[in-house]
Formats: structure tokens, sequence, C-alpha cells
């Protein structure tokens, strides 16, 4: 069907509700019609995420409907009549209704549905499905894009996001609903009064929280000292603000103050377009109540409070936004040396992280003599491996991470967890305020240990189908077509995991890559420095990741600023093939 039919059945349909057939009629400019139906928004690993609107390529109760149905049938399938779901939503516009939408597709369809009462963070969403012996999971969030997106991430019965294969089959349910009609749905306040739909909060939350407490590593110093601890943080607008606030307060951490602009929940975001941690903009706020309160940390979670983003005062006296994988060495470290000295550490214990995070995580574990693994992007694959400890009791996983801003530690919770993240890193950053240091010292000693790795991440966005089409050539390109003799390029070794493909260049020699198949390249030049494209799961973007080590800061920001330079010739040489 083409995208002009798709877009008539729509306008048609006795079953599309008259404000989102006016919102398509008043449609002028034919190019913004085709996007929003020349494809399907795609049911990925990661479920669903787009623009909120009307059309098959958009967010809306239609087709958060079908995706849920095609759950439905899945768990059915798979689960006969056990299967019980958990659903949890973040602040974002139609949170509310994409959730409560869900929950009736799966109460029509006989399914148990466990739903949250108000807004929580998607680490706590994936607590409940384990906690409740769920046999799936619903979190309705675009974690931290603009306000004009909205998701749907589904997770499966060990409380991570499902694997490729779940994902899949879960598709091949929603791909086969070729008409609205087949989406059962019952009112709200019918699936309530028939038991299906069950309203949890507070039982559930007291569990998660005492859970998150009891991941202090050194009790006795949180216990005497938490208190003297200077807090600035902000939810962002997001979930986070009475999570996290309630862990620290209950800790001892009594000296907090919020960013009152951005405490409460909003989903147009008014202080931050782009409410990411990852971008400093979304500290300005924070920053100004810094040069009065001068705390000794300010941190911020994103929409869904799975991310957390951090700031530490330098030795000059200013504060700096560090990056994911700053922010990682420390907690890795952190971990690994107190978990050492309190006596908690397993001798089997093991450090996750993803193929595009940082490798001074790596020469760290290195020097303890604790095992590292490498993961593919996405926090479910570090779940995958966690449950994989669990089932052959093997390893015990101590702590993981991804540049993109996500920790975890403690095993309860198979997502990435800005909760627990923000408990951990007042804990350390007290630990070293005990010892006299700023957190930013510690870095920089970890520096002078390590080497200055410096790594960068260049996302180039490209809309519509064209861009879709740019993206697919320019991998292509840099997979099959790449002369690195004539690029000048000193390239000594290429992984390629669509193929499942490591080539050692310099020698010759070819090896298996032991992960799942991804569209994913990662290219190591004889300095050490790396980068890796993907074409994002999530957006409409191309994501190149760039790492360098230098001497000091200064020479890896040299190194940094030419190999930047260089590659990016390269990748817009491909986009343009």
């Amino acid at each position: 069907m083409s995208y002009k039919e798709k877009y008539a059945s729509w306008t048609n349909s006795q079953l599309i509700d008259s404000q989102t057939k006016k919102e398509l009629l008043e449609l002028t400019d034919e190019k913004a019609i085709e996007d929003r139906f020349y494809k399907d928004l795609e049911f990925g690993t990661g479920g669903l995420r787009g623009i909120i609107g009307a059309g098959t390529n958009r967010m809306n109760v239609y087709t958060v409907g079908k995706a849920t149905q095609g759950l439905a049938q899945y768990l059915l399938n798979t689960y006969g009549d056990t299967a019980t779901v958990a659903i949890a939503h973040d602040s974002r516009n139609m949170s509310t209704e994409f959730s409560e939408t869900a929950a009736r597709v799966l109460s029509a369809n006989g399914i148990k549905v466990y739903l949250y009462e108000s807004l929580r963070p998607t680490p706590v969403l994936s607590f409940t499905v384990r906690h409740l012996d769920c046999k799936a999971g619903i979190v309705i969030t675009a974690s931290h894009n603009p306000k004009q997106y909205n998701g749907y991430k589904v997770y499966g019965e060990d409380g991570g996001q499902v694997t490729d294969k779940a994902a899949k089959e879960i598709l091949s349910y929603i791909e086969a609903i070729q008409d609205f009609s087949e989406i059962k749905k019952v009112s709200f306040e019918e699936g309530k009064k028939n038991g299906k739909i069950e309203i949890i909060g507070e039982n559930v939350d007291k569990v998660y929280i005492d859970k998150v407490k009891g991941l202090t590593v050194r009790e006795d110093l949180v216990k005497e000292h938490a208190r003297d601890l200077k807090i600035i943080y902000t939810p962002i607008h997001g979930s986070g603000n009475i999570p996290v606030r309630r862990v620290l307060k209950e800790l001892g951490y009594t000296n907090l103050t919020v960013v009152k602009e951005q405490e409460l929940p909003d989903g147009n975001f008014p202080t931050a377009p782009y409410p990411n941690p990852e971008d400093p903009k979304v500290f300005n706020i924070a920053l100004n109540m810094a040069k009065e309160i001068q705390p000794d940390i300010i941190f911020g979670t994103d929409p869904d409070c799975d991310r957390i983003g951090v700031v530490v005062k330098t030795n000059t006296g200013e504060y700096k936004v560090l990056t994911g994988n700053q922010t990682g060495v420390l907690l890795t470290h952190y971990m690994i040396t107190s978990m050492k000295e309190m006596n908690k550490l397993a001798n089997d214990s093991v450090i996750i992280k993803t193929i595009v995070t940082t490798e001074m995580a790596n020469k760290i574990a290195d020097a303890y003599g604790i095992e590292y693994m490498d993961v593919l992007t996405g926090f479910k694959y570090i779940g995958e491996k966690i449950k994989e400890f669990e089932q052959n009791r093997n390893h015990t996983y101590l702590f993981g991470f991804e540049e993109s801003y996500g920790y975890l530690a403690g095993n309860f919770v198979r997502d990435k967890d800005a909760v627990i993240a923000s408990m951990l890193i007042c804990e350390m950053t007290l630990y070293y305020k005990s010892k006299g240091k700023t957190l930013y010292e510690a870095l920089m000693n970890l520096y002078k240990t390590y080497g200055c790795f410096k790594e960068q991440l260049v996302s180039i966005e490209l809309q519509g189908k064209e861009g879709q089409e740019k993206i697919a050539k320019a991998i292509d390109y840099l997979r099959n077509s790449l002369d690195y003799k004539a690029e000048g390029l000193n390239v000594i070794r290429k992984s390629d995991y669509k193929l499942s493909k490591e080539y050692d260049i310099k020698n010759a020699k070819e090896s298996d890559i032991k992960l799942p198949k991804s569209n994913v390249l990662k290219f190591r030049f004889e300095d050490g420095s790396w980068f890796v494209v993907r074409p994002s799961g999530t957006e409409p973007k191309m994501k190149v990741y760039l790492s360098v080590t230098g001497q000091s800061i200064e020479d890896s920001e040299a190194k940094m600023d030419e190999f930047k330079n260089r590659i990016m010739e390269l990748i817009d040489k491909a986009c343009n093939i």
C-alpha cells in the first residue's frame, strides 16, 4: 500500500477519531504526508520511538494499540493465561494516554496488568517486572529526546529490554494485524472493574528504594557524614524527582537543593528543549545557583531517569560537566577499590561496557585483576550478561556502563539506573571529600595513572526517507569500498559486527566476533585511536564515536581535533558517494 493509500485509509476510516482526521486533513505539504505514512513506525529491539502525531510513522494511540495487540498475542502464545504485564510511564506528553491505551488492550486480551498510578523511572519498571514476576513490561518514554517524541519500550520477564529474537517474534505478530478493527480494547474503568488492571505504587516503591539503599558500599562513612555533602540536583522536568530525593534523604544526604525551575514534571521541557544530561545547557540554571551554594556535586537525570549527568568543581573553582565516559571510569575505579577495601569484592567480579565506551575502564580493571567484557551498544546487552551470569554461575556482576550516561550496579534492575547512580556518585564524592579531594582531582589522578583518554560522539542527523537511504549507503561504502591506502589511513584492525568478523589488516588475519550481529563498524589505528560508526536505533541519525589517548589533557585534545577532522572528512565523503 502506498503512502497515499494509507493516508486515505486513515482519513476515511470509521475507527479513527475526528480529531486525528482533522489533523491529517489540514496537512497541505505532500512531503509531510509522505513522511507520516511512507512506513510503519518501526518496532525494533527497543520497541517504538517517534514523533507524536497522526499517521503510521508516528506515535499515537493507534500505533501504540497495534503494537500492544501484537505483544498481547505474542504473550498469550508464549505463556498462555499466566501472562502478566507491568506498565509505567514518564513525564512526556501523551505518556499517560499511551500507557492507559496499552493497559486497555492487554486487559481486553485477558492479560493482567499492573499499572503505576503516576510517573515512574524506567529502571523502576525493570525492577517491577522482576518483583511482581511479570512476563513482560512496558514503559512509555522517549528517554532524552525533544518534546515532540515519545516511545514504547518492551521488557522481558528478566526485567531487561526484550532480546533481538523476542523483538522479531513480537514484530511478526504486529505486522500480521491488517486493520485497526483487530485491536481489542475495553474501557479503562472496565479493565479495573474486572480486575485485569491493578493500580500499583508505594507497595512496590518501598521495596525498590530499600534495595537501592542496600547498594551503599561505605555504610559507616555515609551514616556519619552524608549531611556534610552539598548537592544540587535537577530532575529536568522528569520522573527522577521523587525517587532520587527519597533515596538520598533516607540515607542522610539532607544538604540537597533541587533546581526549582526544573523540579516539576512537564512534557514540554520549558527550560531544556533537549532534556538530555549529555547536553551541558541543561545545567545552566544549576550552575547559576552554584555561585552562591558552592556545592560539592551537581547532577541531573533525564525524563525517564535512566541517565545521569554530573558536574564537578575544578581546581580553579569553576564547574565542569563530565562526559559519560569520565563519570563511568570514576565509578568503575571507585567500585573496584572500595569493594576490595570493604572485603565485598568477589573473585569472579566482572566490569561490563559497550564497544563504543572508553577503553580506559579496561586498563583500570586490568590493573586490579578484574575481568572486563565488551558488549554491543545498548544497555540491554549488559542486562543479558547479568542474566547469563545468574544462569551459569560463572561470574559476579560488579558494575556496567555506557558512554551515553548510563550506569548500573546491583542485579535487581536490568537497565541503566540513574537512581542507583545518583546514590553511588554522592557516596563517591563524599569519600573523596573525606580525603580532602574533589571528584575532579580524583579524575586527574586517574589520568596520570592510566593516560588521558578522550572520546567524542558526533551525531549526523539525516531526516526522512532520503536520510535513511544516505545513512545505509555511507555505511555500505565504509564496509565494502573504503581504500585505506588511498585515504592515507593507518588502520590496523576493522571489526564488522554485522558480519561478525574482525580483520587484522596489519597481519592479514581474520577472526570471529562472538557477539550478536549488528550494523556497526569499528576501525582501530596504530596509535591506539579508534572510531565506530553505526546508525541510531531510535533516531534518524548516524552516530560516529571517536577516541584518542594523550600524555596530557592538552595533548589528547589536540589529537582529538586532528583525528576528528580527518575522520569527519571521510564520513562526509561516504555520505555523498
